[in-house]
């Protein structure tokens, strides 16, 4: 007898599915897909949904997950983003094994089950134009209106769709609609189109066919052909469903799929539409679809977030049957969440100013001792030098402190991380501008970090590099894309384009990072301390000149909205 996994998180949709094995429905078959159309990059509302295709196939024993491609419409896809796409899943951590599919496999297959529909009766060829149809479908209030092709003959319906697929007439001279009910509540029902006429050249099946069937008609037929259990779609799809079935039920197949709607992923301060995220990109708003600021995986992959990061969220938020909008908060929590125990703790200066230790011996360089990770003692220690002329933050220093400030200023004391406590006694400032140029401090040498006399206390402890080993690198301050938690229906009426944030990278070109830097490769993670979690840039990083972008900041906001609420 079949077991489920009892540590799997249940939903509602892992209750329904755990009734059919149990009732031996579809034999007690598990199998889900994954059917992403190739025409874009996929996003993070794309990983939610590949948790649960490919969890829950994982989940019950026996379970399996095609990848299927829905390539239906050659004028916006192509092979970039079929590899693009099967690059993010295996990234994701899951595996289609060889159930690798496309729905261009089935073209011949599909042109059958159409031609069985025309000979039911079922489908019939409309020579009505766009704009026909749409005004024959009629309103949400008002049933629609037999188009005057609905009549033809069988005899004729099947010429003219051979003809059709013959290639004979232009685009948008005919359409192949299923002929179900013009009068129906279901706006779906309504003599919905199956086949269109398109004149594209298809990245798998070149010049081969110029009529394509539509996805309410394909994808009903693809999951019966591969034996799908449950075809899991978003909310979006729910008033489709009655089409799905009767699409299956009319081509009289062997398997029923059955087909269950979720609630899709929105984020707040991001888009998640396909179409608008291409908009970005051509319109160069963004680098292109791997820009950290972007909700793709490849963006945040590039930004630094972590599958599993992304895998905890995902199970998080869950399955639900309403749609709702999650605080990105909350995502930012579970990355640095997962940062904090793997990244390792170095030490940069994105803003430098100048500090000179007067009483510290010119040519001494010594090597202080480091923690990589007090989360995990098994990523060791490391070594820092440590000289007379150092790095600090400028915010780091003021002239003229306001109260509480416990970090550098005149007469005030701090420790430097891992070092001694120092004390500024004098600043150096451009004759001209004004400008702070240097900070100068004594030290006390009885305060070294670890030695007999580091217990001694003061407020503030400051984050440096030494001048002399300091590398130099880029640093880029990610923040969100929009201003607005809902850029696509901005509660003004505005354009998404107009809710962009125009301080959403911040590019700092003159910063510096501890020698342990010099060789960092590109995708590795690490937490600048004070100052947040970075990765060295997967695209722009080299040896000669690092870029590190900033994943996420040390502040942990999702705490204060959890309590808040």
């Amino acid at each position: 007898m079949t077991e489920l996994n009892a540590d799997a998180p249940r939903d509602f949709i892992r209750t329904m599915v755990a009734q059919d094995v149990a009732a031996k429905k579809f034999a007690g078959e598990v199998k889900t897909r994954f059917p992403p159309e190739p025409n874009g990059y996929l996003h993070i509302g794309h990983a939610k949904s590949m948790c649960l295709n490919f969890g829950i196939a994982e989940e019950f024993p026996g379970g399996l997950c095609n990848l299927r491609f829905d390539d239906t419409n050659p004028t916006k896809e192509n092979v970039e983003y079929v590899e693009s796409i099967q690059e993010d899943i295996r990234w994701l951590g899951f595996d289609w094994g060889d159930r690798l599919f496309c729905t261009s496999n089935y073209f011949e297959r599909l042109y059958d089950y159409a031609v069985f529909l025309i000979k039911q009766g079922q489908a019939y060829v409309d020579s009505l134009t766009a704009d026909e149809i749409r005004e024959h479908r009629g309103t949400l209030t008002d049933p629609g209106k037999d188009s005057p092709y609905r009549s033809r003959s069988i005899e004729e319906n099947l010429d003219l769709f051979g003809r059709m697929r013959a290639g004979e007439f232009a685009d948008g001279a005919h359409v192949l609609r299923a002929k179900i009910d013009m009068a129906s509540s279901n706006m779906n029902l309504r003599d919905p189109i199956l086949y269109r006429i398109r004149r594209a050249h298809h990245h798998r099946t070149g010049d081969a066919w110029c009529i394509y069937p539509n996805y309410d008609f394909a994808h009903p037929l693809s999951d019966s052909i591969e034996g799908i259990t449950h075809s899991l779609c978003t909310l979006e799809f729910e008033d489709h469903r009655p089409l799905y079935d009767w699409v299956l039920d009319a081509c009289q197949v062997e398997r029923h799929s059955q087909q269950i709607e979720f609630a899709r992923l929105n984020l707040t301060y991001t888009l998640m539409s396909k179409r608008k995220l291409l908009e970005l990109v051509e319109e160069r708003h963004v680098t292109g679809w791997d820009d950290p600021r972007l909700p793709t995986l490849m963006g945040l992959r590039r930004r630094g977030y972590t599958p599993e990061a992304i895998r905890k969220f995902c199970d998080h938020i869950g399955v639900a049957k309403r749609d709702s909008t999650v605080e990105i908060a909350l995502l930012e929590h579970f990355i640095r969440d997962d940062l904090n125990k793997r990244a390792m703790r170095v030490m940069a200066v994105l803003r430098p100013l100048r500090l000179v230790i007067e009483n510290y011996p010119e040519e001494t360089v010594e090597e202080l001792s480091a923690v990589n990770n007090p989360e995990d003692t098994a990523m060791g220690k490391r070594t820092i030098p440590f000289s007379r002329i150092l790095y600090i933050e400028q915010d780091d220093f003021r002239e003229d402190p306001p109260k509480k400030f416990f970090r550098l200023a005149p007469g005030q004391e701090v420790r430097l991380r891992y070092a001694y406590i120092i004390k500024c006694v004098n600043v150096i400032k451009d004759e001209v501008t004004g400008d702070i140029l240097e900070v100068r401090c004594t030290y006390d040498p009885e305060t070294r970090s670890g030695g007999p006399h580091a217990s001694r206390k003061v407020k503030g402890t400051l984050h440096w590099v030494s001048t002399a080993h300091a590398v130099p690198a880029e640093v880029r301050l990610y923040d969100y894309l929009f201003l607005v938690p809902d850029p696509g229906n901005d509660k003004e009426g505005r354009d998404y384009r107009a809710c962009l944030n125009p301080h959403s990278l911040e590019r700092l070109t003159q910063c510096y990072v501890e020698p342990s830097l010099r060789k960092a490769k590109p995708g590795s993670l690490f937490q600048f301390e004070r100052q947040g979690y970075f990765c060295v840039d997967r695209v722009e990083s080299s040896e000669n000149w690092l870029v590190f972008n900033r994943t996420v900041p040390l502040r942990d906001s999702w705490s204060k909205i959890e309590k808040a609420q």
